[in-house]
């Protein structure tokens, strides 16, 4: 095959795949239109909905940032027996299908789960209430905070850590003045990418907290109770504030030199 042959065969699958993918949202936007849209900004209960994704969605990262970015380090840093099985396990929610993994949560925290139950006797439920939407949001999004802050701790040169030490620091010093502020970027870029993740969220959290409603919820119950005439404006709005995050996203991944939003 030609190189001509080659190229358009290539040009003309990336553009198929472009289609595929931008076609059916702007189809959606285009089907909602804006007058559906403005009205959809007045739903109060959309509006709602869509604070208590982001509340839930802060609350999850802030969780996976703590407990994710010791842990990043270590599988950055250091070899141990059982590396790999961790890995595996820490990256199984990727792989495995989302209303698995809310199954999974049922099991180990309903009420009536040896868990549950213990939870309850301190005042905390999981299962409908927003503990648990955060609860689902940590299970399948975590993974990439810790992938991402992982990757970015291992291109900070372990020897400034070194240089670190041998002025007087202790360890955890020498990560937190040093490590850390090195690796900020990637940890935040991580941390947005978890955030947006988990605010797209819908199938753990339908099974552990169908109620109160996050807003990938609230689009299906408009759709199984009105239809999808009620379900596009939801929709709508949701794909506009998930391109607005996306492009977060991006300019929090950008390098520092030669970026043009």
């Amino acid at each position: 095959m030609t190189r001509p042959l080659v190229a358009g065969a290539a040009v003309l699958a990336a553009s198929l795949l472009v289609a595929l993918l931008v076609l059916p949202v702007g189809t959606l936007l285009g089907a909602t239109g804006a007058g559906g849209i403005a009205r959809a900004l007045g739903d109060a209960q959309l509006l709602a909905a869509l604070a208590l994704t982001a509340a839930c969605a802060t609350a999850a990262t802030l969780l996976a940032v703590a407990g994710g970015t010791p842990l990043a380090w270590l599988l950055a840093r250091r070899s141990f027996r059982g590396r790999t099985l961790l890995e595996a396990a820490l990256e199984l929610p990727l792989v495995v299908p989302h209303p698995v993994i809310g199954l999974a949560l049922l099991v180990a925290l309903a009420p009536a789960t040896p868990l549950g139950r213990a939870l309850a006797t301190t005042g905390l439920e999981v299962v409908g209430t927003p503990l648990g939407i955060v609860a689902a949001m940590v299970a399948v999004s975590a993974p990439l905070y810790v992938t991402g802050a992982r990757e970015a701790i291992a291109r900070v040169d372990v020897r400034l850590e070194g240089v670190a030490r041998t002025l007087g620091d202790d360890p955890w010093r020498a990560v937190r003045r040093v490590t850390l502020p090195a690796a900020r970027r990637g940890l935040v870029a991580s941390a947005v990418a978890m955030w947006a993740r988990a605010t797209s969220e819908f199938g753990a959290i339908v099974l552990v907290a169908y109620h109160p409603k996050v807003a990938s919820v609230l689009a299906y119950d408009r759709f199984t109770t009105y239809g999808l005439r009620e379900a596009l404006p939801v929709a709508a709005v949701l794909v506009l504030a998930s391109f607005g995050v996306l492009v977060l996203v991006q300019v929090t991944r950008a390098p520092r030199r030669g970026f043009t939003p």
